[in-house]
């Protein structure tokens, strides 16, 4: 038998200085659609600022009740962040669940997490909401019995949690963040190698199912078919919670890092971005920012101006960065692939353009590799295998005094070996 939705109301206030609000209530219906929750009515207000004890007026609050009773109805979802004392008033002026922008997309990571870093993530950025919000949250409970059923999902971690008294959480809060901080070390001390190795790290960045997972497996199907190195990619909010890391290793033996990141949506809740640093140092340490961009969506320009905020609020924002146009093939108007000043139109799921893409890459991540003609003394034959498994060698021949190369390769591999050969010009 299929398990029936709890069915909500959508509530915002478009207030004079936010663009983009129409966007932001149809993201904020598919994240209640991503919560397992049937949107079944809405209700908008323009104002020029919240109100503080309630979200919105009066009225507009009984006109909320009225709407909901006739729609039968048992949440009403709020575009905004509540305070806690918002969430206690209008819970008593409702009589039903009242929860916002932030529950819900802690919910979903809470359902998407699959790694143990991922799962501690989101158990601190829930426990930090919680927090200021324990009087509204537990009458919250109560109406909910206890969360079975449908509707938002604690996934184990929220009831017990909430009958938890502040010092307990705080400490739990500690707890985890110490666990935490040892796969943070763990992951800097991977990150030293790779810097170490002078690999250039690769990083997708963009908004919410741009199609990052997808472009990265394109990649990988490209430079490493059959090696099962995929990662999930899925027509959905926030497929992707991990940092998963792939090395491409392209035909001129040349190699960069390809980092796939969690989406990004507007008004991401600074508890996630908190809690989720220490996965998204992978974007403040990179070398190249790939920003995906779905260029079928009609709001594709807001969602760009997120994710570079939000990118500014990493501390990412100075980092070089090209941009991908992805899904031209859903844009009918669109030619692909195409190069233009600062991108490139292409298809992930159709693996159109990757090689255009793989070109820009390389143009701005490996500008160290430089062409030189070498001879290299017989007597240092293992720096001819060297060379052979670590530049591009053009061409190479065998003359009278030794071996001649010519090769693209790393500045700092060259230095590092002059000694051992005669350059020729």
């Amino acid at each position: 038998m299929e398990q029936l939705r709890d069915k909500a109301v959508t509530v915002g206030l478009e207030l004079n200085h936010r663009p983009g609000f129409a966007s932001a209530m149809e993201e904020l219906r598919n994240l209640a659609d991503a919560c397992e929750i049937e949107v079944v009515g809405e209700l908008t207000q323009k104002a020029d600022r919240v109100n503080p004890s309630m979200y919105m007026g009066s009225g507009k609050v009984n006109e909320l009740k009225e709407l909901m009773a006739s729609k039968d109805a048992t949440i009403a979802i709020f575009n905004d962040e509540l305070s806690p004392s918002q969430i206690r008033n209008l819970e008593a002026g409702l009589d039903c669940r009242v929860i916002d922008r932030t529950i819900l997309i802690l919910d979903i990571f809470g359902s998407r997490a699959q790694t143990k870093e991922a799962k501690l993530q989101v158990e601190v950025a829930r426990l930090q909401y919680m927090l200021p919000r324990l009087v509204g949250l537990r009458e919250s409970l109560d109406r909910q019995g206890g969360g079975g059923g449908g509707g938002l999902k604690n996934r184990g971690s929220g009831e017990t949690k909430l009958e938890l008294d502040r010092r307990r959480i705080e400490d739990r809060i500690a707890a985890l963040q110490a666990d935490l901080e040892k796969l943070v070390s763990r992951r800097q001390i991977q990150r030293k190698q790779r810097r170490k190795n002078e690999v250039p790290v690769v990083c997708l960045v963009g908004y919410t199912n741009a199609g990052k997972s997808s472009l990265m497996n394109a990649l990988i199907q490209t430079y490493a078919p059959g090696t099962g190195k995929e990662v999930l990619a899925k027509d959905m909010l926030f497929a992707t919670l991990e940092t998963s890391v792939r090395s491409i290793q392209l035909p001129d033996r040349r190699s960069f890092l390809l980092a796939d990141t969690v989406g990004f949506v507007s008004q991401l809740p600074h508890h996630l971005i908190k809690a989720f640093r220490s996965t998204l140092e992978e974007v403040t340490e990179s070398d190249l920012l790939l920003h995906i961009v779905d260029c079928s969506d009609a709001e594709r320009n807001e969602r760009i101006a997120v994710t570079n905020e939000t990118l500014r609020e990493l501390g990412a924002g100075e980092i070089p960065s090209l941009y991908v146009y992805n899904k031209a093939d859903l844009k009918a108007d669109q030619a692909y692939p195409l190069i233009e000043d600062d991108g490139v139109y292409l298809s992930a799921r159709e693996n159109i353009g990757i090689e255009e893409l793989v070109q820009l890459i390389c143009q701005r991540v490996f500008t160290d590799y430089k062409k030189y003609e070498i001879l290299i003394p017989y007597a240092q034959g293992r720096l001819v295998s060297y060379f052979n498994e670590n530049a591009h060698v053009h061409a190479m021949s065998h003359e009278e005094d030794g071996t001649r190369l010519i090769m693209t390769c790393r500045e700092s591999d060259y230095e590092k070996h002059s000694d051992l050969f005669t350059p020729i010009n």
